[in-house]
């Protein structure tokens, strides 16, 4: 296994995209054999992790996120860097489907042979990320991609965790929509280390004229970051791909300042920390599944909760109190 590991993880260093969408969607897949072997080739690749720069970008539905990201992808490109976009669609609650379009909105940055572009159901994850969208952040680090751009399914009250993966988050706003503050989450708003009014071109100038205006009047209003580093509101058309320099620029500069203030390192360890301990609930909740005596009380404390016999919290102090007595034995 180590060997046939090994081989895999050399297919992807030397740029076998399919090597790679494999490994992600082995990370991704829920059967625990493939899943091991995700893993382990996650295992073999996080060494060679961790030089890229991670830009998390959200916005409101129809605010241009992935024709940014298609324009600011290019750019980079001609740049001479090499990106990787990670790009997540919202699962249906019901079906728990996704269309997953993202590609055939990003017709030219699809094709090029210098960027990747993953799209991965939401799933029941909240926060605005799939499931695995750290691991195939290290994956696509392993690959030699150094701008990694992960797109979130848009704003809302739980979608915050992409800030946690992210070095640089950037907000995409939509000019002319009216009640443009009220619209944007206060949340979002204060996390974003840059906010881009979008469609600044056409019959769309003047309200982004208006937009950029209100938002640069906002942003100072809102309580500094950890990082020290004032929030910027810049504005764009990336249908006409403008402004993009001015974003390459931010993110440089921004980059640099958190690198050699420390603070780059100490937002990826507190992220780390964070996965180790979602990791860790994960293997507890899987080895109690596995305990046939644990699983009898929990599955009766479960039925006592919804005939309404017990309360949802006593239920579940009684399931630990069980769980405690057992372990004592």
């Amino acid at each position: 296994m180590e060997d046939e590991t090994a081989l895999w993880l050399n297919k992807i260093r030397s740029g076998d995209r399919a090597a790679l969408a494999k490994g992600i969607t082995l990370c991704e897949n829920t059967l625990p054999h493939k899943q091991q072997q995700g893993f382990e080739l996650l295992d073999a690749a996080y060494p060679l992790s961790g030089n890229s720069i991670r830009v998390g970008i959200t916005g409101t539905p129809g605010a241009g996120k992935s024709t940014f990201i298609e324009a600011y992808g290019l750019y980079l490109l001609s740049k001479g860097h090499r990106v990787a976009v990670l790009a997540v669609d919202p699962s249906s609650s019901i079906s728990k489907g996704s269309i997953l379009g993202d590609k055939t909105r990003m017709e030219k940055l699809s094709v090029h042979p210098n960027a990747f572009i993953r799209p991965s159901p939401s799933g029941n994850k909240l926060g605005g990320v799939s499931a695995r969208t750290a691991e195939a952040i290290i994956l696509c680090e392993a690959a030699g991609y150094d701008y990694i751009l992960v797109e979130t399914v848009g704003v809302g009250q739980s979608e915050t965790l992409v800030k946690d993966l992210s070095d640089v988050f950037i907000l995409v706003a939509q000019p002319g929509a009216g009640d443009e503050l009220q619209g944007i989450k206060r949340g979002i708003m204060e996390m974003a280390d840059l906010v881009l009014v979008n469609k600044n071109d056409g019959k769309l100038a003047d309200p982004a004229r208006i937009t950029y205006s209100q938002l640069s009047s906002a942003v100072p209003l809102f309580p500094p970051a950890g990082h020290g580093i004032p929030k910027e509101v810049k504005k764009i058309s990336s249908i006409n791909h403008k402004g993009m320099e001015d974003v390459y620029t931010f993110v440089e500069d921004f980059f640099m300042q958190i690198s050699n203030s420390g603070y780059l390192a100490q937002a990826r360890a507190a992220s780390e920390e964070s996965r180790f301990e979602n990791y860790t609930r994960e293997a507890v909740w899987t080895a109690l599944q596995q305990d046939p005596l644990f699983m009898q009380q929990y599955l009766a404390a479960r039925q006592q909760v919804f005939s309404r016999q017990l309360y949802a919290y006593k239920a579940a102090g009684e399931v630990m109190k069980n769980l405690r007595l057992t372990g004592d034995q």
